[in-house]
């Protein structure tokens, strides 16, 4: 690992379930000399991706906030996607979700509300496990094999508890299913009382990037009501494709303008 790799590092101890560190706790968990650990944390400072405060220690600094604006107003993904749904959510009545894929987790990039019936626990900036969910679960299925493959050797108990099979051929043979038919939906897999429904964002490579989804307050669902409201997240989720690709394609000119009541 190089230097600056360590030093980059430092930011994954502010994982949520511990967001202060003293210098004696940075220096106990690293194992860095101290001389090396006060150069890092001086760059991270002045960076403004990490401050100090009195009797506390060290904490995120100001300048991620201005980054998560910056990414929010800029960021080419969410601004393709977020005019995709709100008019999703306005046609079908829930919580729209544009995830991203983050190391071995799903990232929360937006949400789009419409409905007060239920609350999503998975807001933005939250991740989550790449194994449950509709969201989650589209991605991983258009991974590369040799993806999945490490993931599953990591995770392979992961994977058969949340429903993959015992073996990597039967997970392979699940998310091949998935991916053939181009979204996924889950019911109560990780909200109580909710369906989700999800299709896949790829790069202009055909990469996958994320998922666009929307979940709704049932937890069953008529399959002809489940295949229309899947269309109209598919077709969402293309647009948001060809928008990052910048791929003026004849058929989808004009495509922005689509009602989402007919997909």
């Amino acid at each position: 690992m190089t230097s600056l790799e360590r030093m980059i590092n430092i930011l994954d101890l502010f994982d949520g379930s511990r967001m202060e560190w003293a210098i004696e706790d940075l220096h106990a968990r690293l194992g860095l000399t101290r001389s090396t650990l006060y150069r890092y944390l001086k760059v991270l400072t002045d960076a403004g991706l990490l401050t100090s405060l009195p009797d506390i220690g060290y904490t995120l600094g100001p300048r991620i906030a201005e980054l998560d604006y910056q990414m929010r107003q800029r960021d080419p993904m969410i601004v393709a996607a977020r005019p995709v749904m709100a008019q999703l959510v306005e046609t079908v009545p829930g919580i729209a979700l544009l995830c991203r894929r983050y190391r071995d987790r799903v990232l929360c990039v937006h949400q789009e509300q419409n409905t007060q019936t239920f609350q999503s626990n998975y807001e933005r900036g939250k991740s989550r496990p790449l194994l449950r969910g509709a969201a989650s679960r589209i991605i991983l299925a258009n991974m590369p094999l040799a993806a999945i493959r490490k993931l599953h050797a990591a995770q392979a108990a992961d994977f058969e508890a949340a429903g993959y099979g015992a073996s990597l051929d039967t997970a392979r043979a699940i998310l091949r299913d998935i991916r053939q038919q181009g979204w996924d939906s889950t019911a109560a897999d990780v909200t109580p009382g909710v369906t989700g429904i999800a299709a896949p964002v790829f790069d202009r490579r055909g990469s996958v990037l994320g998922s666009l989804s929307i979940t709704v307050g049932q937890a069953q669902l008529a399959q002809d009501r489940l295949r229309t409201i899947a269309d109209r997240v598919v077709f969402g989720a293309a647009i948001v494709t060809k928008a990052i690709a910048r791929d003026n394609s004849p058929e989808m000119n004009g495509a922005e303008d689509r009602d989402f009541g007919q997909p």
